[in-house]
């Protein structure tokens, strides 16, 4: 899907590398293009929560990845809000997709089009009680409701 559009590599300099132009002082850049920016941006809006990931729900290819969609089971996310995008199928959408978020690392969570970060962030709500109330604000799992035992009885 993004394959063909993140091939146009940009060669930038670094600012040493201007006076003096010697190969060991270019840097290559990789720059993403406005097509493939665009497919990205698509694909995050596509879903009201979307997970770039290494493997599949069903079968995760790294401790980060499966412990990003083990948080989002806990919450019960509904398979039909979530959708996931296997990084190590295509490898520019790997590269893109951290170059897109300006985020360095695989899983990446985005909900209603806004990134929210890595697996360390995505934990990190999850303890403190932000998760679930981002979730329940973006009409991505319903609030949850007081249980009867917690009510005092009437009798």
């Amino acid at each position: 899907m993004f394959r063909a559009s993140l091939r146009s590599p940009i060669f930038s300099l670094r600012p040493s590398a201007a006076k003096t132009l010697t190969a060991s002082r270019v840097l290559a850049v990789r720059h993403l293009s406005q097509e493939a920016r665009a497919q990205i941006q698509n694909a995050v809006k596509s879903s009201p929560l979307v997970l770039f990931m290494k493997g599949t729900p069903s079968l995760p290819e790294c401790g980060f990845s499966r412990a990003a969609v083990q948080v989002l089971d806990l919450h019960g996310v509904p398979p039909e809000k979530m959708k996931t995008y296997n990084v190590l199928a295509d490898d520019e959408l790997r590269s893109g997709i951290k170059e897109f978020s300006d985020w360095p690392t695989i899983p990446q969570l985005y909900v209603n089009g806004e990134f929210i970060g890595g697996c360390d962030i995505l934990l990190g709500m999850h303890q403190s009680g932000e998760l679930e109330n981002l979730l329940v604000k973006n009409d991505i799992i319903p609030k949850v409701e007081e249980s009867l035992e917690a009510q005092p009885s009437a009798a």
